[in-house]
């Protein structure tokens, strides 16, 4: 059984890739050595906010085919919003910042949030093997994983053994209900050796923060999602933000997602079994509490400093992606560099759902996309990103943006 987001296993988080490569421009310091966060390197100007251009790329619900798209930017360098499609085909209601939406990954960001802010109240050793944390869940031969290899992505947790991989439309809704518990889903990943030693190397994997949820809940005695609405949601007003539980629906005003079928036709997968994605990809939000929540993060309203930087602090230079590439996840966000301007964020997904938040480090530019996407995982899911990331970020000087499909005139989405 499985509920097969995709973020989980497949999505590597190279979203951005279609404008600039996603590397680490410059190596911060290993967790050990982040007892405050790195001074801030010079930025390089940042573009006047073009409002033409930001509609007419939201506008382009070709590339890829999406029912609608949501842009709201932030920061101290302008301000803009705008939205395009509709938020439901039947009634053809146009969507609003208000809506919820599903957000897939950027669900770690607030799991990580958590287990630093118990890391900062001494209940929480972040080089605690997860073995002794969680007794019985992972064989003895994973001794050496600890809780802060699961929230970089260094632990070299194996791959997930025996679920299935939907690869069209109709096998995503033959699976749309199948659920599992996290101990199910954590034993289907503990099959086989380690794939490196932890702390050597990363690679981004959802199964990190499976694990690291179920550390929130035995620390704090409750659910996971009892303790982000506690120390995250409530003390921010946080209002359209839920963590589901077991109920695969979303309630109150919210988006739709669809999947295009063999003939053409469009299917709502909007109630969907997200058991599998718990604590790494099962949130609910809205452009407007994301930007609120990223915002808070940022300024330090969340977090001590020295935990703080920790988001901003990529792991040692030798320690380099599995294809050889420069490390470019932290204790919970993802650093981005487009066209020479350090972002750090997080992108999120799960079928019908697309989203990212990112911003700079000092907040001059902040931004928060939602769309939706109706294709099953063709891997153009990721080109509206890089086509809004380009615009917010390209100078005069920069060279122009070519990678990304051309914006076609604005139209309604697809019926």
């Amino acid at each position: 059984m499985t509920s097969a987001s995709m973020s989980r296993r497949t999505f590597a988080g190279a979203v951005l890739a279609g404008t600039a490569a996603l590397a680490a421009t410059s190596v911060l310091p290993a967790r050990h050595a982040a007892a405050a966060p790195a001074p801030l390197s010079p930025l390089p100007p940042l573009p006047p906010l073009d409002p033409g251009a930001l509609q007419a790329v939201i506008d382009d619900l070709e590339h890829p085919p999406s029912t609608a798209a949501q842009l709201r930017v932030d920061g101290t360098a302008g301000y803009w919003r705008g939205a395009s499609g509709v938020a439901d085909l039947g009634t053809r209601r146009p969507v609003t910042p208000h809506d919820k939406v599903r957000i897939g990954s950027i669900t770690k960001v607030f799991v990580a949030t958590v287990v630093l802010q118990l890391v900062a109240e001494g209940r929480v050793d972040l080089d605690a093997p997860v073995r002794r944390v969680l007794p019985g869940l992972l064989p003895a031969r994973f001794g050496a994983v600890t809780v802060a290899h699961l929230l970089n992505h260094t632990s070299g947790l194996p791959d997930h053994v025996g679920i299935p991989e939907p690869k069209t439309a109709e096998e995503v809704f033959r699976h749309r209900f199948d659920h599992w518990t996290p101990q199910e889903w954590v034993a289907t990943a503990t099959h086989g050796p380690l794939k490196f030693a932890p702390g050597t190397r990363q690679e981004y994997r959802g199964i990190n923060y499976v694990l690291a949820a179920l550390i929130v809940d035995k620390v704090t005695g409750r659910p996971y999602g009892q303790a982000v609405a506690t120390r995250i949601l409530r003390p921010l007003g946080l209002e359209r933000t839920v963590v589901p539980g077991d109920d695969p629906r979303i309630h109150g005003r919210h988006v739709h997602g669809y999947l295009a079928m063999a003939d053409g036709r469009l299917r709502d997968i909007t109630t969907y079994d997200q058991s599998s994605s718990r604590g790494e990809g099962d949130m609910m939000s809205s452009t407007n509490d994301l930007d609120r929540m990223f915002t808070a993060l940022f300024s330090g309203e969340l977090l001590p400093p020295e935990l703080l930087g920790m988001m901003f602090a990529l792991p040692p230079d030798d320690v380099r992606m599995l294809d050889g590439s420069p490390a470019r996840y932290t204790t919970g966000l993802q650093q981005a560099t487009v066209n020479g301007v350090t972002l750090w964020g997080k992108t999120g997904e799960t079928y019908g759902y697309k989203s990212a938040a990112f911003s700079t480090r000092d907040q001059r530019r902040r931004f928060v996309l939602a769309y939706h996407p109706t294709t099953a995982r063709s891997g153009e899911e990721s080109q509206l990103i890089a086509r809004v990331a380009d615009l917010l970020t390209r100078g005069p000087s920069a060279a122009g943006p070519a990678t990304a499909p051309s914006v076609r005139p604005a139209r309604a989405a697809r019926p």
